[in-house]
This record gives C-alpha cells, sequence and structure tokens, in this order.
C-alpha cells in the first residue's frame, strides 16, 4: 500500500462523520487539479463525464480504462479519490468483487455500486443486495478502510417509487454498504424521507431547483453533481460558435487561477 492511501481513506471516512460536504466529480486530472484548488476536500468520479472524454457515452468504459482513469485522479491531487463503478461491469457478485478491488488497486479509497444493468434493467432486490454484500466483503478484504457507496437507480430509470428506493436502500445497508445514494431525489421532502428510513449516510445528486441548503436540512451528509460540471465545460464550448458566428474571441482567455491550479 503506498503511504498516503491510508491517509486519504482515513480521511475520506471522517467525512462522512462531520459536517455535510460537497463532493464534486472531475472528468479527468485537470479538472481534478482545479477543484483541488478551489479547497473541495474529495473528489468523486463521473462515468459519463469520464466516457465524454473518450468521445463516448456514458456505460460504453471498460474497467480497465476505468483503473487508469482512476491512477490519474489519484495521482493528480492529495485528495481521496471515490469511483462511479456504475454497475460494477458485470451481473454478477463476482463481478463487483473485481471492480471493488482494481479500483483500490489503482487508488481510489471508495467507490459505488449500483443496481441497474446496461441491458435495460434493474436487478432484483435480492440480487442487488447480494452484489453489495460481495462488494463490502471484497472492501473488507483491504489493507486500509474503503468506502463502500449502494445507489439504488429506479428513480432515474423510469420507476420514481420512493417505497422501493427505501426497501431497497435498506436491504443495501443491511449487506454492507457505508453509505447510501439514490439518485433523482427531486425534493427536501424526498430526500428527508430516504434519510429518517435509513442508518448510513446518504449522497443525494444536486439538480436544477434544488438548493445545496435544502439537501442539507433534509439530512444528507454528501452532496455530488454526477456529469454536471463536465457538461457546463462543455457548454463552455458554446465559445467556438461566438467565434465562428461573430469573430469575437472574447470567451476564450484562460481563467486567471489556472496555472496555479495545476502547478499546486
Amino acid at each position: 500500500m503506498r503511504p498516503d492511501r491510508e491517509r486519504k481513506a482515513a480521511d475520506f471516512r471522517d467525512l462522512h462523520l462531520g459536517e455535510p460536504f460537497l463532493i464534486p466529480n472531475p472528468w479527468d486530472a485537470g479538472s481534478a487539479k482545479v477543484l483541488a484548488g478551489l479547497g473541495f476536500r474529495a473528489l468523486a468520479t463521473t462515468s459519463s463525464g469520464f466516457a465524454f472524454t473518450l468521445g463516448r457515452a456514458d456505460g460504453s468504459v471498460g474497467l480497465d480504462e476505468v483503473a487508469a482513469h482512476v491512477r490519474a485522479l489519484d495521482e493528480a491531487t492529495e485528495l481521496p479519490v471515490s469511483v462511479d463503478l456504475e454497475n460494477g461491469y458485470g451481473p454478477g457478485p463476482e463481478h463487483v468483487a473485481l471492480a471493488i478491488t482494481r479500483v483500490a488497486e489503482a487508488g481510489a479509497v471508495g467507490g459505488s455500486i449500483e443496481d441497474y444493468d446496461p441491458g435495460g434493467r434493474i436487478y432484483d432486490r435480492d440480487h442487488a443486495a447480494e452484489r453489495v454484500a460481495v462488494a463490502a466483503e471484497a472492501a473488507a478484504r483491504l489493507d486500509f478502510p474503503f468506502t463502500l457507496t449502494a445507489r439504488a437507480e429506479n428513480h432515474v430509470r423510469g420507476n420514481p417509487n420512493l417505497e422501493d428506493t427505501i426497501d431497497r436502500l435498506q436491504a443495501y445497508a443491511r449487506a454492507g454498504a457505508d453509505v447510501l445514494y439514490a439518485p433523482g431525489l427531486r425534493s427536501g421532502e424526498e430526500i428527508a424521507a430516504v434519510c429518517k428510513q435509513v442508518d448510513k449516510p446518504v449522497n443525494v445528486l444536486a439538480r436544477p431547483g434544488l438548493a445545496v441548503s435544502e439537501i442539507v436540512e433534509a439530512g444528507a451528509q454528501r452532496i455530488s453533481v454526477g456529469g454536471g460540471l463536465a457538461w457546463a465545460a462543455v457548454n463552455g464550448l458554446v465559445a467556438a460558435e461566438e467565434l465562428r458566428d461573430r469573430g469575437s474571441a472574447g470567451s476564450l482567455a484562460a481563467p486567471a487561477g489556472l496555472s496555479r491550479w495545476l502547478d499546486g
């Protein structure tokens, strides 16, 4: 184990015991450096944002590529890195165990496993819970405390059933997840309903119309942004349109702090 791995792992665990915190999602080493320079205390990967850097859609990246991506982010900053592992790159429990092991070797101190198969179905709750249990066992075999997040995907997969969400998250907590996550919760009321019914820290995905203060007041411990920052950066590419159509290069200047962030 690298000497800083245990420190990063302990720092990440401690964040879940203190005040609620924001964990932004870089999509490459440069964005990781900027976010570290802005003072954030931990980073989480985004599967969709990383896939975009490869010119692909979300769900089309393999475990070898993700492990290399994790290594690049881990080496870019001193911050703990948690990884969006999608469904663990396979439907079986053995797939999620391998995914945990591989990204831990690459430098991650946390990771999330979701209950949605890229083929288009949500796993049965018991099968999904078995996958979480095996992921937790793989994490426990590591020589540092790996923080496992379990995701209930139904809200963003066409089944926004809050009762099902809570039932699944409770099952994943019993299976050994350290953090629970249901992307797509739409209001403070929904977040509060989840937080009141589970006994593990809850991660919430920030979304337009849902203020950070509302998320925190509802009981969430951790707030992530998914691919949101990547898409904000992509929207910045409209500067090319301005240059083409108006002949103006006014939007092309680098941010004032860029050299400081990259050299830090």
